[in-house]
């Protein structure tokens, strides 16, 4: 019986020919007190939660992608990506930018009408999250991001998300101390660290920009 072969899912490296290795994805929630509030949460309650999605997700800059299956409610999601070149567990705050490799803009794209429906019966929101193709990523731009600057997402031209990383809730130290009580985190790994308000629907054929100060420019493109 023939063993496969299989190639490790990589992401483009800002400036170089280099390729960042993707071992796990992990998504931060409603890391946005304006987005927690558009999803109907109270952000002065909720800790930080997680969810993930398969390396193999990733989209490289400039790619036309088909409409995904099984949806009628695709949306868009703009965030700062970190992308981690140590690990470790029970990290503290004040150790965690010693683990950042780098950064990079991503889309989390969602199946909202399946994350609904999963809710709703408190089902797992898998299907909704970590499907083929969901997280297009931008080049990583080496090195600690910066607390604030713009982020942004726009629609055939269209300002649909805007705001500033300096809205976050949880700190990217933050966020990666809390993700490391939960698992052992490790090179390769890469955290998708919550959106701001605006999330709404992508329609086939449309074309998706997403923008964070001193970030490539992402864009995807969606068959009509």
């Amino acid at each position: 019986m023939h063993i496969p072969t299989i190639t490790a899912p990589s992401v483009a490296i800002a400036g170089t020919t280099d390729r960042f290795p993707v071992r796990r994805i992990f998504c931060v929630g409603q890391n946005y007190a304006d987005h927690a509030r558009e999803m109907g949460s109270d952000p002065d309650r909720q800790e930080p939660f997680f969810f993930s999605k398969p390396a193999d997700a990733v989209v490289a800059n400039g790619s036309t992608l088909p409409f995904p299956p099984q949806t009628q409610d695709l949306h868009h999601e703009v965030e700062l990506v970190i992308a981690l070149g140590a690990g470790g567990k029970d990290i503290a705050v004040a150790d965690a930018a010693a683990t950042i490799f780098g950064a990079a803009v991503g889309i989390d794209l969602t199946r909202r009408d399946l994350q609904a429906a999963a809710k709703a019966i408190g089902r797992p929101w898998d299907m909704a999250k970590g499907f083929d193709r969901s997280a297009p990523i931008g080049a990583i731009t080496p090195g600690m991001p910066a607390a604030s600057g713009g982020i942004a997402l726009t629609i055939d031209g269209e300002t649909r998300q805007s705001g500033d990383l300096s809205m976050m809730i949880w700190s990217v130290p933050e966020i990666i101390a809390t993700l490391s009580t939960f698992v052992e985190l490790a090179p390769g790994d890469l955290i998708f660290t919550g959106t701001p308000a605006g999330v709404g629907p992508i329609r086939p054929g449309q074309s998706v920009s997403a923008t964070i100060a001193g970030f490539e420019t992402l864009r995807v493109t969606f068959t009509a």
